[in-house]
């Protein structure tokens, strides 16, 4: 008997937040802005790739699009609730991250300059509502809702109280116009963050209180020539490149240097980093991992000394090995990261970025 009593104690919170969602207002999340993508001529509202890329890029690049990592609505409202109806377009399911990650909702709210942590909304299946936050004193505050990591996005809406009001921010924040734009994998897109607003580009946004735009594709950061061209027509402030992961050293050779042209094509002065490849923890027993990595940041090495050496003075090389601490703890599984993982590499990018943006 105790112990029920202990497991009903524990869901109490959960009951509280879920109740008193027939009486609230909805407002299509299409209304308000979106920030956080590279291209308006995308097919829907939630996905990060132009549609003149659907019969170009490789089919996985092109599904993997659609999940809206990255993407944030925001928004200002004084309701005292705040509530979500979401519907996701696959249900994905994984066995190494958690489904808030993956398809719930992550609201934040902007106090005193800084963006703090509301609370997740977390999903229940294909379609979902949910209250995220009650009992505020209604109080008129900006707001950021960011979008599921892992999972399409078909429908949003945004529940407030009957007599509140909810309109488009009056603070731009994070700063938009000139974002700086994340080339990668599964890590840069977010896995296997806890809640969305923990992928690393995320926390980074906050960090530099500046747009980014998420183009990681997990599994597939493959230095596709397609991507280095849509990227190069962003307006960006800086460009991020962290996509070893997924290559390999013949790859590298191919077409990493092709990668960085592309971009130079069109963007000649604006800052590149280059990002090794973090230390995977059971590189220190896996020797072929071991020497895979040590290879492929040799490789990345050489390359940025060569672009240096040929007159590119925008171009800035992060090493790996603080980039997720030295204690072997920041990872789920080896190679993707926790949210300790994801505040460690971005607390490390910061500065490297933070000097290089106008």
């Amino acid at each position: 008997m105790r112990n029920l009593l202990v497991i009903f104690a524990l869901f109490l919170p959960i009951i509280g937040l879920t109740s008193s969602v027939d009486s609230l207002k909805y407002v299509d999340a299409a209304t308000l802005p979106v920030i956080g993508k590279g291209f308006d001529d995308t097919q829907t509202r939630y996905e990060r790739l132009p549609a003149s890329l659907e019969k170009i890029t490789r089919p996985p690049v092109w599904g993997l699009s659609k999940n809206p990592s990255g993407l944030a609505i925001r928004f200002r409202t004084n309701s005292p609730l705040i509530a979500a109806k979401w519907e996701v377009t696959k249900d994905v399911f994984m066995n190494h991250f958690t489904m808030t990650g993956i398809k719930g909702l992550d609201l934040y709210c902007l106090k005193n300059g800084k963006w703090q942590f509301v609370n997740s909304a977390r999903p229940k299946e294909k379609s979902t509502t949910a209250v995220i936050i009650k009992n505020m004193p209604g109080e008129e505050m900006e707001y950021m809702l960011y979008l599921p990591l892992y999972d399409g996005l078909k429908s949003l809406e945004i529940g407030v109280t009957a007599d509140s009001e909810i309109n488009p921010p009056m603070v731009n924040s994070p700063q938009t116009g000139s974002p700086v734009v994340f080339y990668g994998t599964s890590i840069t897109q977010g896995g296997c963050a806890s809640r969305a607003g923990m992928s690393y580009p995320n926390i980074l946004s906050r960090m530099l209180d500046r747009e980014i735009i998420n183009l990681g594709f997990s599994g597939n950061g493959r230095l596709d020539l397609e991507i280095a061209e849509a990227m190069a027509s962003i307006p960006a402030s800086c460009f991020v490149i962290d996509c070893l992961p997924n290559v390999d050293v013949a790859l590298m050779n191919k077409n990493y240097s092709r990668f960085l042209e592309i971009i130079r094509e069109k963007k000649p002065e604006t800052p590149i980093i280059l990002v090794e490849n973090i230390f995977y923890p059971h590189m220190y027993f896996d020797q072929k991992v071991f020497e895979a990595i040590q290879e492929e940041n040799a490789t990345l090495k050489r390359i940025f000394q060569e672009r240096k050496k040929d007159g590119d003075k925008n171009i800035y090389y992060v090493k790996a090995d603080k980039l997720i601490g030295d204690d072997n703890e920041a990872t789920v599984d080896g190679v993707h990261l926790t949210d300790m993982g994801f505040l460690r590499i971005a607390e490390n990018l910061y500065p490297a970025i933070r000097k290089r943006i106008q």
